[in-house]
């Protein structure tokens, strides 16, 4: 299954409710893998970015579809890109 990085970063809006209720962060989460959107890892960051995430996901519609809906909801901004397997990279490039 394809495999996904979000980067994400909270709103002010975003910022207040997790510091009132932290536990929205797995909330969220099951909202994510309702839309059919495995989370494999999850990091909160120091820097640029507040998380990364690492997702699974069938097919890029499906992350679109996830990345609107939690991005709509005010509290987050998100960055989602595909990620290629090395191996997968350097079979492409022998190709």
């Amino acid at each position: 299954m394809p495999v996904y990085v979000a980067l994400s970063n909270l709103t002010e809006e975003g910022s207040k409710t997790i510091k009132k209720n932290p536990d929205r962060i797995k909330e969220v989460n099951k909202d994510v893998e309702a839309m059919g959107v495995k989370i494999l890892v999850q990091y909160a960051l120091l820097g640029q970015y507040d998380f990364i995430n690492i997702l699974e996901a069938p097919d890029n519609d499906t992350i679109v579809r996830m990345s609107v809906e939690i991005g709509s909801r005010g509290s987050v901004q998100m960055q989602t890109m595909p990620a290629v397997p090395i191996d997968q990279l350097i079979s492409d490039l022998k190709e």
